[in-house]
C-alpha cells in the first residue's frame, strides 16, 4: 500500500511539470516580393499591387485607397481611365484624413503620373498631413509625381515598379 501511495504522490508531482512543455514561436515566414507582371493580365497586376501596398502600410491603420491605372492595350481605355481619374479627383477633393494611404500603379508609370498630377492639381496647400502617398512606377515618373502633391503635405513615398 505504501508503495503505490508513494507512486501516485510522484506521479502527481511529476505531471504538472510534465504538462508545463514551453511552447516555441511560431516561425514568420516572409514571402519574397512579387514581380511585375509581364502582361496585361488585371489579376496578375491587382496581386502585385496588393503586395506592395501592404509592404507600404506602416503607420497607417485604415483601409488604402488603391488607383490602378488599367493596361493602354485596352479596347476601353480612354473611357476606364476617365472613370477612374474622376473617381481619384473626387476622393482627394472630398478631403482624406491623417493615417490614410493612398497608392497609384499600374500598367504604364507615365499614365499613373499623369493620374496622380490631375488629382492633385486643385488640392489646397497642407491640407493633406499625415496622408501617405505612394507612387509604383518608374524613378523618370517619381519627380513630377512629388512636386505635385508634395504642396498638399502629403508624406510622399516611391518604389520602383519591378
Amino acid at each position: 500500500m505504501k508503495l503505490s501511495h508513494r507512486v501516485l504522490l510522484i506521479a502527481c508531482l511529476v505531471l504538472p511539470f510534465a504538462a508545463c512543455t514551453k511552447e516555441e514561436a511560431p516561425v514568420e515566414t516572409v514571402k519574397a516580393p512579387l514581380a511585375v507582371p509581364a502582361n496585361d493580365d488585371r489579376q496578375a497586376w491587382m496581386a502585385y499591387l496588393s503586395d506592395v501596398v501592404n509592404r507600404n502600410m506602416d503607420g497607417i491603420q485604415n483601409q488604402p485607397f488603391v488607383y490602378m491605372v488599367p493596361s493602354e492595350a485596352l479596347p476601353d481605355f480612354a473611357d476606364q481611365y476617365d472613370r477612374l481619374l474622376e473617381k481619384a479627383k473626387m476622393d482627394v477633393a472630398r478631403g482624406i484624413i491623417a493615417g490614410n494611404l493612398l497608392a497609384y500603379g499600374g500598367h504604364s508609370s507615365a499614365k499613373v503620373g499623369d493620374l496622380v498630377v490631375e488629382s492633385f492639381k486643385d488640392v489646397e496647400p497642407n491640407s493633406m498631413k499625415g496622408v501617405k502617398v505612394l507612387f509604383i512606377g518608374n524613378a523618370a515618373d517619381s519627380a513630377r509625381v512629388q512636386a505635385a502633391v508634395t504642396p498638399a503635405g502629403v508624406d510622399y513615398k516611391f518604389v520602383e515598379a519591378k
